[in-house]
């Protein structure tokens, strides 16, 4: 296992390792000890107290985060007739129906989210293996698909981002950016937090919210306090 980098633990040494900080807190916190070169990455992860292999305490969703992601996101659409050039002029990056399933068979994969008109699941469908592994087939419950392809798109490109939980239970969802002002990072850790918690599972028993943690791509994880996001204690 690799020794932490001499920045790194400068950083986790500011952090408490039992402490459980406030919002504001936190994203200061993570913002200071995102010290990488380049702009990274702030992401949220959420243990959730579900068992994901039971149908009915999956817990899965989308949310339009007020301030976006900071990533540039390419959207290729499955459109024909109207639906295409509704999708053109909302702004999407590629735009196809059976051509561009065929050259997605055959290895193009230069788009990050893929939007489907309901007509169109027929050609999608059969892109299973390709898609779904890279965890790009569309799907009605998170929005992408749906009729209103423009709007779908406008709403990925503007910061919608999808969560699902993960076996272990674990929610992962990136909020931004390091460049992001804290005010930015809070609004949208918030907002993130509203959908979670309206997420939850009738079925689901005890604490819901188990823990949160927020961190950077280089940086150590800080812990937030989750009574603040109106949960039932731990």
């Amino acid at each position: 296992m690799a020794k932490a980098g001499k920045k790194f633990r400068a950083a986790a040494e500011k952090i408490g390792v039992d402490k459980k900080y406030t919002v504001d807190e936190a994203v200061k916190l993570v913002r200071e000890s995102a010290t990488a070169k380049y702009n990274e990455t702030i992401d949220v992860a959420i243990r959730l107290g579900v068992n994901p292999k039971y149908a009915d305490q999956m817990v899965r969703g989308a949310v339009v985060l007020p301030h976006g992601t900071g990533k540039t996101v390419r959207i290729a659409v499955f459109a024909k007739g109207d639906k295409a050039k509704e999708a053109e002029a909302a702004g999407a990056d590629v735009i196809g129906a059976e051509d561009l399933g065929e050259k997605i068979s055959k290895g193009f994969l230069d788009f990050d989210k893929v939007i489907a008109a309901p007509d169109m699941m027929g050609v999608v469908g059969k892109l299973g293996k390709v898609l779904g592994p890279r965890g790009l087939m569309p799907n009605p419950k998170v929005g992408t698909v749906t009729p209103d392809v423009a709007k779908a798109i406008r709403e990925l490109k503007a910061g919608k981002v999808e969560f699902r939980v993960e076996k272990a239970g674990i929610v992962h969802v990136p909020i931004g950016k390091k460049s992001f002002e804290a005010e930015k990072l809070r609004d949208n850790l918030n907002t993130l937090m509203e959908v979670i918690l309206k997420a939850r599972p009738a079925s689901a028993k005890g604490t819901y919210v188990r823990s949160v943690t927020v961190s950077s791509t280089h940086g150590p994880g800080v812990k937030l306090d989750a009574l603040q996001f109106g949960v039932a204690k731990v």
